[in-house]
């Protein structure tokens, strides 16, 4: 787990597209256990997954209601897939404009 001052402060310093940059990236590689059907790796990604969530419910500047929402569906997707039958595709495109966004403060 990703406990400890340092990640929670670091995490704090980020912008709403870096925090989902970085969710999207565990999120694919979630995805990528899940479609090798590997249920260790698959839930130990969902967890790190669920932990950067949570960091950013936690960060005051932003919108709870949506990230609350995508923890939600996240969850659904390796729990109840029939709940709302996202799809891997659906994930990262979700994520995308996200990571480019956050590439552009670095370009």
């Amino acid at each position: 787990m990703l406990h400890g001052v340092n990640i929670i402060n670091r995490w704090q310093t980020m912008t709403l597209a870096e925090q989902m940059g970085n969710i999207g990236a565990e999120v694919s590689r979630l995805l990528c256990w899940e479609a090798k059907r590997d249920e260790d790796q698959t839930q130990k990604s969902l967890a790190r997954a669920l932990e950067l969530i949570d960091l950013s419910i936690a960060d005051s500047r932003w919108n709870k209601k949506e990230l609350c929402r995508l923890r939600e569906v996240l969850c659904s997707k390796i729990f109840a897939p029939g709940m709302y039958n996202v799809t891997a595709e659906q994930l990262n495109n979700y994520f995308l404009p996200f990571a480019i966004l956050a590439r552009k403060k670095y370009a």
